[in-house]
């Protein structure tokens, strides 16, 4: 299952480092950002902070210094998702899930909470603060995995239905929890902590390139570049023959869906056959049928 990052030592040396600065990034903004201001997540990060005020004002467990209960209870409550990641992208996926998860808590458990709010404004921390997090967020799923919670859940359904996204997922399940928080806490609480955690939807969805479509149309004169195509990238590509009608010269017109991630692969792949290829690109193309999303790094 791993022979591939022995093969290639540069993408696993990629995949590692988006993975730890993305887990360090997004317990930053959590930690310095938004708890300081009595905010709250959502999803699985939500719940979380939920049963830690739970176990400790309630349930009398002492607080050990210098750790974060935070990030033991996020890994607890995650443990029934990997059974559901392992049906629908695979071992590999919940294997990496595991290992960023298990980061994710330690980040969580050992990076401080500041002990004062950094911003004196609700909003300002919910703008910073969600696009620090979202920020690190999305750099995890970038990596080829997830960081646990709602993005396994988003990764699975945006495999199984394309037009979903993992953003779009996190914020869907955001309004349920915070629906539900809004009889439990003060209602400015619960609007600025579903403004922030909107913002790390949308940080996401922007840093997490897999998410976004892309139509690819190349013009070219030579022979080739859609069997390329389908053998280096795996995708499927329509052809039509064309005439330039300043040249009258004949010219094959291409065109095939990648993700965005994939542009520069497509991009070397076209210009090793032919430079003077014309390629127009059309970014966040919406795609029905089968069109297949790919979370490898």
């Amino acid at each position: 299952m791993f022979r591939k990052y022995l093969d290639n030592p540069r993408k696993f040396l990629n995949q590692a480092i988006l993975i730890l600065a993305g887990n360090f990034i997004f317990a930053l903004g959590v930690n310095q950002i938004i708890t300081p201001m009595n905010l709250y997540n959502g999803g699985f990060t939500g719940i979380a902070q939920l049963l830690r005020i739970f176990l400790i004002n309630y349930v009398g467990i002492n607080q050990i210094p210098g750790v974060d209960y935070l990030g033991i209870i996020y890994f607890i409550v995650n443990v029934p998702l990997f059974f559901y990641g392992y049906k629908v992208m695979g071992k590999e996926f919940c294997i990496t899930s595991l290992v960023s998860i298990m980061i994710a808590s330690l980040a969580m458990a050992v990076v401080p909470v500041a002990k004062e709010p950094l911003f004196d404004n609700y909003l300002a921390a919910c703008l910073v603060g969600g696009v620090i997090a979202g920020t690190g967020a999305g750099l995890v799923l970038r990596g080829g995995t997830s960081g646990g919670g709602q993005d396994i859940i988003g990764v699975c359904l945006s495999k199984t239905h394309p037009n979903f996204s993992v953003g779009k997922i996190s914020i869907a399940i955001n309004f349920a929890i915070y629906a539900v928080c809004l009889a439990m806490f003060n209602i400015e609480i619960v609007i600025y902590s579903f403004i922030y955690s909107t913002i790390i939807g949308i940080a996401i969805d922007r840093v997490h390139i897999q998410n976004i479509n892309v139509e690819a149309m190349i013009f070219t004169k030579k022979a080739g570049i859609s069997d390329e195509i389908m053998t280096k990238l795996g995708r499927g590509v329509t052809r039509w023959e064309g005439e330039g009608a300043y040249t009258s010269e004949e010219t094959h017109v291409l065109v095939t869906i990648i993700s965005k991630y994939e542009i520069d692969t497509l991009m070397n792949l076209v210009r090793a056959i032919d430079p003077q290829a014309f390629v127009v690109m059309n970014e966040g193309s919406r795609v029905y049928g089968n069109f297949e999303k790919r979370f490898d790094a």
